[in-house]
């Protein structure tokens, strides 16, 4: 991959099948799917932005790139002014996981085995993955990357109709709990930490004990995960 994408960028292409199709949900400047189409990992690829000003962005480094008959830029919220069908890789990267499960629950054409979902999330990651998880998919994968002290996850996931029976503590680690790499064990200890601070702030103020016995449960679980 070019060093046009940052290393969190460069996560999200690895995860990207060779031969698939690729959609890139907020492209920006559609770096993402010109580096794929350019490296010869996708023969095609749409670049979707809600707003007019990234997709004139985007449609200036395709035509740069000369690959304005291989991505095609698309003013789209979401997957909404896609045909459905038309991607094999579907990614959202570079946005909250709470618009993210919001883009998911309006694409039914999601629902489909061959087709694998690419989701990097800024915050919130377990917002994706509960929805993932309620809703017939399963997480095939993950991977954590720093960039500048900030961690980032990249998870795939494919639909199979079977929703995921969820202990408290997974849609907070996923698929990263039990993963020896340096990354996933320190993006889980920060998670950790939040999540401890959260728990202590309701214990200090002694206000929702609903949610304060929730997040001691998820801790608990937590904790137990990172000792396997």
């Amino acid at each position: 991959m070019s060093n046009q994408l940052d290393v969190r960028l460069r996560l999200v292409a690895s995860f990207v099948r060779p031969g698939s199709v690729v959609a890139d949900i907020g492209t920006d400047h559609a770096y993402l799917p010109v580096q794929l189409v350019s490296a010869g990992i996708c023969p095609g690829a749409y670049a979707c932005d809600l707003r007019e000003g990234p997709l004139q962005n985007a449609t200036q480094t395709v035509r740069a790139a000369g690959l304005s008959d291989k991505i095609q830029t698309v003013l789209s919220d979401g997957l909404d002014a896609l045909p459905p069908g038309c991607a094999d890789d579907v990614i959202f990267a570079g946005m909250g996981g709470i618009l993210i499960a919001e883009l998911l629950s309006r694409a039914a054409w999601l629902e489909n085995p061959d087709v694998r979902v690419i989701a990097q999330p800024m915050s919130h990651a377990e917002d994706v993955r509960l929805w993932l998880f309620q809703n017939g998919f399963t997480i095939d994968d993950e991977a954590a990357v720093f960039d500048r002290h900030h961690g980032y996850v990249v998870l795939a996931a494919h639909y199979t109709g079977e929703n995921t029976a969820v202990t408290p503590a997974m849609p907070y680690g996923g698929t990263l709990f039990g993963k020896s790499d340096p990354a996933a064990k320190r993006l889980l200890s920060l998670q950790l930490q939040r999540l401890k601070k959260r728990r202590d702030a309701l214990q200090n103020a002694q206000s929702d004990p609903d949610e304060t016995a929730r997040l001691c449960a998820v801790i608990d679980d937590f904790e137990r995960r990172m000792q396997v």
